[in-house]
């Protein structure tokens, strides 16, 4: 072959290859992203407490080997059964390997493995005792790195509430509303009273400026029992954007009145609009009733043309907003 004809086929070989890299790389692109979606939508379906719906997403992306979908597929198959399947144990497993804390924790909750009772594992197969001493090493030296998350798993592996306190210190914002919700529960010693509700305040203001809504809600509800209205519902309003649905009802039951107490403003449209976007939570929870009961309310007092404008406003909610959640603490 002379050399023209050489250098023409190194150049095409060369183009080909670019191309065949180019074309693999938007497929595994690609693939990533379904991957992503696929674990968003099963865990937004789970948070709403329709775990057999989340259940198809998670599968897919949990095949693809994506942890947290693992994590939640574990979760979904557990509660939607009332005990560990093999098939949760398995998607728990594949999670835990991977390094996830949380699937550490259930697998080292699993006393009830037929295969530990029996003594008959497979061969490789670690026992909850082996999966707790890896939690807790794991856990102990991220949080020795300042995660405040995993201070507070660490606090779940343990009990000690020191751990608790030090995520919720360290700015865990789930932490820091567990934490005050423990403390108003009647949780620790204080000499006076006073110093207690103010550390349950601060707790739950760190909490809610955290972007935790629950938080949100314990803040607004401290501020609105001191006549503080002006922040009641400047959080009321913040949960109810980041998707919580008891805030959600809450600010869309608020704007219902002609005369909230709270100083919300008559907006019958934007009420009912929330209402609207409640009634998607058929699948669990105290919620779906309460919306539908409200919505009828609203609704007598509205004209035709204002009803099809709250159901546009719903549909530009859920376009612009967070979905739905109930919030369910992971563990």
């Amino acid at each position: 072959m002379n050399t023209p004809n050489r250098l023409k086929q190194k150049i095409f070989t060369s183009l080909f290859f670019s191309l065949g890299l180019i074309f693999s790389a938007h497929s595994l692109s690609a693939q990533h992203s379904e991957q992503l979606n696929d674990r968003k939508n099963g865990i937004e379906l789970y948070n709403q407490y329709k775990t057999t719906a989340a259940i198809p997403y998670l599968e897919k992306a949990a095949k693809a080997g994506d942890q947290e979908a693992q994590y939640y597929l574990g979760e979904a198959l557990r509660k939607k059964n009332r005990y560990m399947t093999p098939e949760a144990q398995s998607a728990y497993e594949a999670s835990a390997l991977q390094g996830n804390i949380y699937s550490m924790i259930r697998l080292a909750d699993n006393s009830d493995d037929l295969c530990v009772a029996m003594g008959n594992c497979p061969e490789g197969r670690k026992d909850p005792k082996e999966w707790l001493e890896i939690a807790k090493k794991t856990a102990g030296t991220q949080a020795a790195e300042g995660n405040a998350e995993s201070m507070y798993l660490m606090f779940r592996i343990t009990g000690n509430d020191e751990w608790l306190e030090k995520s919720a210190a360290n700015g865990f914002a789930f932490a820091q509303y567990y934490l005050g919700t423990g403390y108003r529960d009647g949780k620790g010693f204080f000499i006076l009273p006073s110093k207690r509700y103010e550390t349950v305040e601060n707790l739950m203001k760190a909490s809610a400026e955290g972007g935790y809504p629950k938080g949100m809600m314990e803040y607004a509800a401290i501020r609105a029992e001191k006549k503080d209205f002006e922040n009641y519902r400047s959080w009321n309003k913040k949960a109810a954007e980041a998707g919580y649905t008891s805030a959600v009802y809450g600010y869309g039951l608020n704007l219902s009145t002609k005369a909230s107490e709270f100083g919300f403003s008559y907006d019958p449209i934007t009420s009912y609009a929330l209402m609207h976007l409640l009634l998607e939570l058929d699948g669990g929870g105290d919620i779906l009733d309460a919306a539908k009961y409200s919505i009828e309310k609203i609704s007598v007092n509205m004209s035709p043309e204002q009803i099809e404008k709250a159901k546009i406003l719903s549909r530009e909610w859920k376009a612009n907003h967070p979905a739905l959640s109930y919030f369910p603490d992971k563990l």
